[in-house]
């Protein structure tokens, strides 16, 4: 069973032909309640083969920002039934540049809305020129794979997505954009992008990293990650050419219970006032609360935790 939402979590960003419309752009406040089935139809094998089917009610509430046109209206309050099922063989932990993983599932995901409507300008007699759908249908696939070499310490992360739908619109859309891997399950990153700057009907999806270490004990390394994708653009969206091609690399840091990159990079194709081509600039850091506990309640060096001692014994007596 889950529980999610909180303030800003279905805010809208309008992005179109690599601009940023943030009159056409509003805030978001909602929550969600979920209860999900898991079932491993392979018990015993070494690659687990694992289902899942779960259901989700989503209610969302939605405002103006400061910067949203006084003659655009946002959305009424909506609430959405989701249902999602899949197969997964194999698995990747959700952790940054992963050592040894491997995966093929397929997937499925309805989402109902209880409050189809049009919103935005209006226009023609229309309360607004945009849709949000009643039913919207996602199907999409994915295949990665992440490999260390033993003798060179060297590693890999290759990852194939592909998408499409039906009854599509901007709130169910693919959106692709920008390297965020842990943004999401499933997250549809593209170098050198905005995050989710590109809004998808249907699409593929090729990317990948390559990782060298640059000392013996592995804490610095250099990473190189490309990644291009061909794209239907949902209808509203289409730009010129189908093909969206990022390269990027960056130094990466990393412990046991923690890791860092700060990372460049070029988007090919994004179209920016100047013409094509983006730079960008990030970092990615993840924090690993489950090795951080192990460290903290069982350290090697016992010594180095005398200071806790003192200042329980200080509190509660000797």
């Amino acid at each position: 069973m889950g529980i999610a939402g909180g303030g800003y979590a279905d805010d809208y960003d309008e992005i179109r032909q690599g601009k940023f419309w943030t009159d056409q752009s509003f805030d978001g406040y909602g929550g969600e309640g979920s209860v999900s089935i898991y079932h491993l139809f392979n018990p015993g094998q070494q690659i687990p083969l694992n289902g899942l089917l779960r259901g989700i009610v989503h209610y969302a509430t939605y405002a103006p920002n400061d910067q949203t046109a006084n003659t655009f209206k946002v959305p009424e309050d909506n609430t959405t039934f989701d249902v999602r099922t899949g197969f997964r063989w194999g698995g990747k932990e959700p952790i940054l540049f992963p050592a040894l993983a491997m995966e093929l599932s397929v997937w499925y995901e309805g989402q109902f809305r209880t409050s189809p409507q049009t919103y935005g300008f209006p226009t023609n007699g229309m309360s607004g020129d945009r849709n949000i759908n009643r039913q919207s249908q996602l199907f999409w696939a994915t295949a990665l794979l992440a490999y260390t070499m033993p003798h060179l310490g060297h590693s890999f992360y290759v990852n194939v997505t592909a998408g499409t739908s039906l009854g599509a619109d901007r709130f169910s859309a693919y959106r692709l954009g920008a390297l965020l891997p842990m943004v999401s399950e499933f997250p549809l990153s593209l170098p050198g992008y905005y995050y989710q700057e590109i809004s998808a009907r249907q699409f593929v999806l090729v990317g990948g990293n390559y990782n060298i270490p640059l000392d013996k004990k592995d804490r610095w390394n250099v990473d190189f990650t490309a990644a291009t994708a061909g794209v239907d653009y949902l209808n509203g969206f289409q730009q010129p050419g189908d093909w969206l091609t990022g390269v990027g690399g960056g130094i990466l840091f990393q412990k046991t219970n923690f890791k860092a990159m700060l990372g460049y990079a070029y988007g090919f194709d994004a179209i920016r006032t100047g013409g094509r081509g983006n730079n960008s600039v990030g970092i990615l850091m993840q924090f690993d609360l489950g090795h951080a506990k192990q460290e903290l309640l069982n350290p090697s060096d016992v010594n180095r935790w005398r200071g806790w001692g003192r200042i329980v014994n200080g509190i509660f007596g000797d």
